[in-house]
């Protein structure tokens, strides 16, 4: 048993890895190892989310968990069950052990009983990782399967590491920067039958696949980012209780971020497909994620967004129906955040392209 000097000691290893500028894939590999001089993990995921609609942009996954990926997606999205991740992401607790929220029967979980039970795992603990209101990723640490769970100590414990890990995705986006389009090229097309199975795929598709998925394989064709928006879109279709939103953004490996979103499309009885388009985001689009990537508040975030829009301090007060000398105290307080002096500034740095004077 480690002693109580080195746990401290290890914990704080956790939170100086989540603050060194880390990129994604840094971020989890250091995270996920220094965790296990913690406490004992046999299998573990560790997804980053799009913010604004909670679904995963990309996710690690271990074995045996890789392999059944779709599996895990079908339950998330279309099933009714204890600790799904976007209502942790919402709740006052972001994190939860299948043991508490099942008081111990484990059975009476669809996701253990249906995929964790024939993996040989038992209890998991899963986390919303949460700073300043903003969901970046989730983390959901799993056990083989054994009577003893997690302890609530270690819940306790990825609670309070929950904000550092979380700030160091949201600092992973920021390292990047926005990222202008600028490259001309189409958007690409991934056709799905309904078990997801891939009927089409168009050469603009192919080509940005490689750039978020370049280990894919015949067993997994379709990164997390494009198989999260279809399975969403089912669960929509089925009215499930969750029903997300089937959009989520996707970062590819030359620094772009690309919109995902999947649609039905229509044909004779049994004939319909999902098409997945994956397309370029606008510099707005990126803007906006950089800008909550900043840690700004709902007001702040508010002001921020008109600004980008053009609007003056005028028509931001009456849009907000606050005070101009209050707009001009939330700017303030952006311009801070974000290391700008000027609207200028700040339209330039989120979106690359010059803006209306300060």
């Amino acid at each position: 048993m480690p002693t109580r000097a080195a746990l401290a000691a290890a914990e704080h290893e956790v939170i100086r890895c989540c603050h060194q500028g880390l990129d994604v894939a840094g971020v989890q590999q250091q995270v996920l190892q220094a965790l296990r001089r913690l406490m004992p993990i046999d299998a573990a995921f560790f997804a980053t989310a799009d913010p604004a609609t909670l679904l995963f942009t990309g996710a690690y996954a271990e074995e045996p968990l890789r392999e059944s990926q779709g599996l895990f997606l079908e339950n998330e999205f279309g099933r009714d069950d204890v600790n799904k991740f976007a209502a942790l992401a919402t709740s006052p607790r972001h994190v939860a052990s299948l043991d508490g929220a099942t008081r111990q029967e484990r059975t009476s979980s669809l996701r253990h009983r249906d995929i964790m039970g024939p993996l040989g795992l038992g209890d998991e603990l899963r986390a919303a990782l949460v700073v300043d209101t903003q969901c970046w990723g989730y983390l959901c640490l799993h056990r083989e399967d054994h009577e003893l769970g997690f302890a609530d100590e270690e819940g306790a414990l990825v609670a309070r590491l929950g904000p550092h890990i979380a700030h160091a995705l949201r600092q992973a986006v920021l390292l990047q920067g926005p990222s202008t389009t600028g490259t001309g090229r189409e958007p690409g097309v991934v056709l799905l039958a309904d078990d997801l199975t891939v009927v089409a795929v168009t050469p603009e598709a192919e080509h940005l696949l490689t750039l978020i998925a370049p280990d894919r394989t015949a067993q997994h064709p379709l990164p997390v980012s494009v198989h999260t928006a279809a399975v969403a879109l089912l669960a929509l279709e089925r009215g499930g209780a969750a029903m997300p939103v089937p959009s989520t953004r996707a970062r590819t490996a030359d620094g772009h971020w690309l919109r995902v979103h999947a649609s039905r499309l229509h044909g004779p009885p049994g004939a319909g497909h999902i098409s997945v388009v994956l397309e370029h985001a606008d510099r707005h689009t990126t803007g906006l994620l950089v800008l909550a990537a900043h840690g700004l508040t709902p007001r702040e975030t508010e002001v921020a967004r008109l600004v980008l829009r053009g609007a003056p301090t005028t028509a931001i007060a009456d849009t907000l129906h606050i005070s101009r000398h209050t707009v001009q105290d939330h700017l303030k307080a952006v311009f801070d955040k974000v290391g700008v002096r000027s609207r200028r500034d700040l339209v330039g740095r989120l979106l690359g392209a010059p803006g209306p004077g300060g």
